[in-house]
């Protein structure tokens, strides 16, 4: 390559940030020591680092906090800035290492007064749901109020990491609502979002995405609660049921039209004799 087709180094930075941001639920580690090598410069890496807390809070990336149980989430809804992340449930922050995927530093955090009854309501709505329908689900609800109105946000996550059978899936939901201190209708919107990633004699990604609303009542917390997780319950039972039906279909359909399962010559292609034909031939040309 020559010296003007060099790529830039702010363009290394951005091919290597999107490598991250793409990597498949699971597979963080894996694709991050790919890129490593493929960049060999680490300190170039390091200008691509803010892609590891994007990818994080994306992913709702689940984080154990000192003193609970539960596990509480990397979301954009609890970022305080400067690398500290807020757990509603526990009341505390703490710094995110976004690499190693550890916290530390926890100290207690100033709660919204005004929103957090209705936060605290919501709260144990969505624990009891996740719980119950979602063997590893991790929840946080978030509660904040500005301007007269308060806003609820509930973001539930739940994973399978299954690299032994070459599969990893996670699925991820965020449920939001704002309404007058006051009470009254308010409009709840969700977002439900499934990515699994098969990779045993292929390499195939599933990822879809379903954005849902409904109004319900905000005069009291607990009936609120009950209504917000009773819309949450629904939606997900839905778009759940609606994935495995199309999956059925495209089994028998879409997958078979993608590709011929054998090559014209009805041989399997070894790839990797392929590749060894490639380098041997580079190899040739430098001699």
């Amino acid at each position: 390559m020559s010296d003007d087709e060099q790529i830039s180094e702010q363009e290394r930075c951005k091919i290597a940030s999107d490598f991250i941001l793409h990597a498949p639920p699971g597979e963080f580690n894996e694709v991050f020591t790919d890129v490593r090598i493929l960049v060999n410069d680490d300190n170039l890496l390091k200008s691509a680092s803010g892609s590891f807390a994007k990818y994080n809070k994306d992913q709702f990336t689940p984080c154990k906090v000192d003193g609970s149980d539960e596990q509480c989430l990397i979301t954009e809804h609890g970022d305080e800035g400067e690398g500290r992340f807020l757990d509603p449930r526990t009341k505390q922050t703490f710094k995110y290492d976004h690499l190693k995927k550890e916290a530390s530093g926890f100290e207690p955090a100033d709660m919204d007064s005004t929103a957090e009854r209705w936060r605290a309501a919501v709260e144990d709505a969505i624990t009891t749901y996740h719980k119950k329908y979602y063997k590893y689900g991790v929840s946080s609800t978030y509660g904040s109020s500005s301007g007269g109105n308060i806003t609820i946000i509930a973001c539930i996550e739940s994973h399978q990491f299954q690299p032994k059978n070459f599969w990893n899936g996670r699925w991820r939901s965020q449920w939001s609502v704002t309404f007058p201190e006051s009470g009254g209708k308010a409009e709840l919107t969700g977002l439900l979002k499934v990515q699994v990633h098969y990779y045993e004699d292929g390499n195939v990604q599933l990822v879809s995405s379903k954005e849902v609303k409904h109004t319900i009542n905000t005069h009291d917390e607990q009936k609120m609660a009950k209504e917000f997780v009773k819309f949450v319950e629904d939606c997900g039972t839905e778009y759940q049921t609606a994935i495995t039906e199309n999956f059925v279909t495209m089994k028998d359909t879409t997958f078979k039209a993608l590709r011929r399962q054998l090559p014209v010559t009805r041989t399997k292609i070894d790839w990797n004799k392929i590749l060894g034909y490639k380098i041997g031939t580079a190899l040739n040309k430098q001699k």
